[in-house]
């Protein structure tokens, strides 16, 4: 087994098992950005081998908000499965997380396939819907703490995500007010401008990255378009709920 496989299988088993694990750039501090992406490739290809589906992609650090909380200060990206769908105005169940916590999205439903270099209306012309969206990030890391490299090995901290009605794609979306709540309290109030300053320049951006790491956004996938909010941590018996100005709500509860 070669030394990024090891390290794909130590991020797979700390997800698959629940368990924090340091961060590797600790042990390994000379571990590049392509280094990252070929764990996260090579970790997320163990979990399709035991039958998950790729679904679609997703992209993180995309928001002011989320880069001071994590520390980091450029995007990411990741790969959505099957398995981490959650129903909407279904349950998740904490033990089968590290230390999650939730963010409100963006996510878009995709008509064609998108890649390389590609304009906002090239990318929305690939769009068949856009829908209000929740991500459930997870660091398998302790202390939620990592570095750049850490943080995309471990597949830009995604989880779990659950999407909401699907909307037409071609009304204004650059400026959405959006609101999350827990337990119907107001915790976090952001704008969908707050991704890049327009959710279409996350997917523009995501064709691009997604193409140099030899892969491509197929039709049928979701693509979410990144955390628009800091993304409070989920605690046992909430009800959590983001609506989007103009997309409507989308809701999850966490089991007691």
């Amino acid at each position: 087994m070669s030394d990024l496989a090891s390290l794909a299988e130590i991020l797979d088993r700390a997800a698959h098992e629940r368990v924090a694990t340091p961060q590797l750039t600790h042990a390994r501090p000379e571990l590049t950005v392509e280094d990252a992406y070929e764990i996260q490739r090579l970790s997320i290809d163990r979990r399709l081998q035991r039958g998950e589906r790729r679904v679609g992609v997703k992209m993180g650090l995309t928001s002011r908000a989320k880069m001071q909380q994590v520390g980091v200060d450029q995007m990411a990206w990741g790969r959505l499965t099957d398995k981490m769908l959650i129903e909407e105005g279904g349950s998740l169940a904490l033990a089968n997380f590290v230390h999650p916590r939730i963010e409100p999205e963006i996510a878009f439903l995709m008509s064609a396939p998108l890649a390389g270099r590609v304009t906002m209306a090239q990318a929305l012309a690939a769009v068949a819907a856009v829908a209000p969206a929740m991500e459930v990030i997870d660091s398998r890391y302790e202390n939620f703490k990592f570095a750049l490299a850490d943080v995309i090995a471990d597949n830009s901290s995604s989880s779990g995500f659950v999407v909401g009605s699907w909307n037409d794609p071609h009304q204004d979306i650059s400026n959405l007010g959006v609101i999350l709540e827990i337990d119907g309290e107001v915790v976090e109030v952001g704008s969908s401008a707050a991704i890049l300053g327009h959710p279409l320049r996350s997917l523009v951006a995501a064709a691009r990255m997604v193409s140099e790491g030899g892969e491509r956004i197929e039709a049928g996938d979701i693509v979410l378009a990144g955390g628009i909010t800091a993304a409070p941590t989920l605690a046992k018996g909430q009800s959590i709920r983001t609506t989007v100005q103009n997309l409507g709500s989308v809701s999850i509860r966490v089991d007691a």
